[in-house]
């Protein structure tokens, strides 16, 4: 019995890893990553979080620039909108009844919309190239810059004071309402798992919509956009509906990790904030989704580790690191070594 046509969507010409070699894997790491809260404490636990609200954004960059062929640095832009958005709401109108999970539905469209009304600018205004990422760049430098100077009393939002520099903080985490009593997501054991699922979710949900018609037309627009405009697509329909999932995403991020450390500050969304994602997804591989994901973790895992022992050198690690991929390795590290891995596995065979 054949698989239904959404799930054999799942491998496909524009993703790497298929075949029972490479879900055995992957079941595996899930089971690992289903085990691993029971075996270390739950700083550690909560702190693992923190990294998958990281990879949502990533994983979005990697829709936009990887397939869509359009290097943008609003995703920073994107995440703080979303954040302060859940910020907003959540401390006007508090968490029962589940109205952090309407908050977090209303922050994504937010993010959503904005990026809605940014794109159609940038892509039906013909701008491309170096510009769509000095146009992105200086959104989120504004937004940033905006919210820096918002301390004094006067910039609040109902009850929501946005407080400049310092950030907001004290809302509430998610929480799920239950029968006999709310579940509160605190950063730990319950909100690892939902994390998780909405991760794999996401995963999955991207590599079907890449392997999809979309997802081949995408690519195309990226390889030759002036041979798919020939062809017949509206080239900009299709990196606009890109940009925007891609922004969507940045959102998930934004929220997820507000409700995780109760806080957002505008240092979310400053240069070095905006440059980061850039060497995450570079690394790893830009061009596929799961190349992005491992590198994403990897390399958060490796800057906070340096951040701890060495702090002073942490962003010049990342930088040397960004540089020697590009020099060495511009298909990404992990994607590299995945097709040196699959040509020796040809030979042998």
């Amino acid at each position: 019995m054949r698989a239904p046509g959404f799930l054999r969507l799942l491998e496909g010409p524009q993703t790497l890893g298929r075949g029972p070699w490479f879900w055995s894997a992957a079941a595996l790491v899930l089971l690992a990553a289903l085990a691993y809260p029971q075996m270390a404490d739950g700083y550690t636990v909560g702190n693992t979080v923190y990294f998958f609200t990281w990879a949502f954004m990533a994983l979005g960059l990697c829709l936009i620039w990887g397939y869509g062929g359009t290097l943008s640095f609003g995703q920073t832009a994107f995440f703080g909108l979303s954040g302060y958005t859940y910020g907003v709401l959540t401390l006007n109108f508090g968490a029962a009844y589940g109205f952090t999970l309407i908050s977090l539905l209303a922050s994504l469209a937010v993010a959503a919309a904005f990026a809605a009304v940014l794109g159609y600018f940038l892509y039906f205004g013909r701008i491309s190239g170096v510009f769509l990422g000095i146009v992105t760049l200086s959104v989120t430098l504004v937004f940033e810059r905006f919210m820096a100077q918002t301390a004094g009393p006067e910039w609040r939002i109902g009850t929501a004071r946005l407080n400049g520099y310092n950030g907001m903080n004290g809302m509430p985490p998610l929480t799920v309402p239950w029968f006999g009593g709310d579940i509160v997501l605190f950063p730990d054991v319950e909100l690892y798992y939902v994390v998780l699922g909405l991760l794999i979710a996401t995963y999955l949900a991207l590599r079907i919509l890449v392997n999809s018609k979309f997802g081949n037309v995408l690519v195309a627009i990226r390889e030759n956009p002036e041979r798919a405009e020939m062809l017949g697509y509206d080239i900009r329909k299709y990196q606009l509906i890109a940009f925007v999932i891609g922004a969507a995403l940045a959102g998930l991020s934004g929220t997820l990790y507000t409700a995780w450390g109760q806080y957002i500050t505008p240092s979310s969304m400053s240069i070095t904030a905006a440059a980061l994602p850039i060497v995450w997804v570079a690394v790893g591989g830009r061009g596929d989704l799961t190349a992005t994901l491992v590198g994403t973790l990897t390399v958060l895992a490796a800057f906070q580790a340096l951040t701890i022992y060495g702090s002073q050198y942490a962003l010049v690690v990342m930088g040397v690191l960004l540089v020697a991929t590009v020099l060495i390795a511009p298909e990404g590290l992990i994607v590299s070594l995945a097709r040196v891995f699959g040509r020796r596995r040809r030979g042998g065979a």
